[in-house]
């Protein structure tokens, strides 16, 4: 049996700086990755790991209690404070909410594109994994705004007419309250603090008598706080797996930026 390259000290030195980042040890990589361990044990101990047993570099990484995971982002331009004051006013509008019957909406905007949305396929090996494109503008798409409420598990959705703006926003707003014929309760709206989420339309329409809507935004750089929407974006991820997956769209221009219908090729 092959004794460990390393020694036991020499595999706690690695262990150690393998929880920092890459550029703390001097290597250029953002993130731990073979050739990076690799690179960093031949640099200090003068050592080359094989990426095969039984002195594979992933080997010692398991040894040493690592584990691949796929990370979640940690958002650093986000404000702890104003996160934290929006943790506050949350709780506020839904025990508001329950008192007045009313409901939480939350809304955002998704797009399919006219191009192929690549995934994986299955191919014969050694044959190229091929799907056709009819390379279209990147600005060819069709638009979607939708809207979960967390308690009910409503749903409301709309297609965009042209790109998201105020003007459109302004428009899912009116088709969402259904002209108060399906949303008699108060409502409350929280969304990103996007620039189509504010503008002359939007403000027009805020001044509509009895509207009885409340428009909340989210602290910057915040997505994680919209988690109804990113559970409606399951929906989309599942579209785009199921639907769009590889498969060149034929669009029809109804204007410049939407399609009048998906029509495949």
């Amino acid at each position: 049996m092959v004794p460990p390259a390393l020694g036991v000290e020499q595999r706690a030195e690695l262990k150690a700086v393998v929880q920092g980042l890459p550029s703390q040890a001097g290597i250029d990589p953002s993130n731990w990755n073979w050739k990076a361990v690799r690179q960093f044990v031949r640099d200090r101990f003068g050592l080359t790991l094989s990426r095969s047993p039984p002195q594979a570099d992933l080997n010692y990484l398991h040894r040493l209690g690592f584990v691949l995971k796929r990370p979640r982002q940690r958002l650093v331009m986000a404000d702890p404070a104003r996160r934290e004051a929006f943790v506050a006013k949350y709780a506020a509008l839904t025990a508001a909410a329950r008192r007045t019957g009313g409901k939480i909406f939350f809304a955002d905007e998704t797009h399919f594109r006219a191009d192929a949305d690549l995934r994986g396929k299955w191919v014969v090996k050694g044959e190229p994994a091929l799907v056709d494109s009819t390379s279209p503008r990147r600005g060819v798409k069709a638009g979607y705004s939708s809207a979960v409420c967390l308690e009910t598990d409503e749903v409301e959705l709309m297609e965009l007419e042209g790109n998201s703006n105020s003007a459109a926003a302004t428009a899912f707003l009116r088709s969402a309250s259904g002209g108060r014929a399906r949303h008699t309760q108060p409502l409350t709206v929280i969304w990103n603090n996007s620039p189509a989420h504010r503008g002359d339309a939007l403000r027009a329409y805020l001044t509509t008598p009895g509207l009885n809507l409340r428009l909340v935004n989210l602290p910057s750089y915040s997505p994680d706080f919209n988690s109804p929407i990113l559970t409606n974006r399951a929906i989309w991820g599942w579209a785009r797996q199921e639907v769009t997956a590889n498969w060149a769209w034929a669009p029809r221009l109804r204007s410049k930026k939407t399609w009048a219908a998906f029509s495949p090729i």
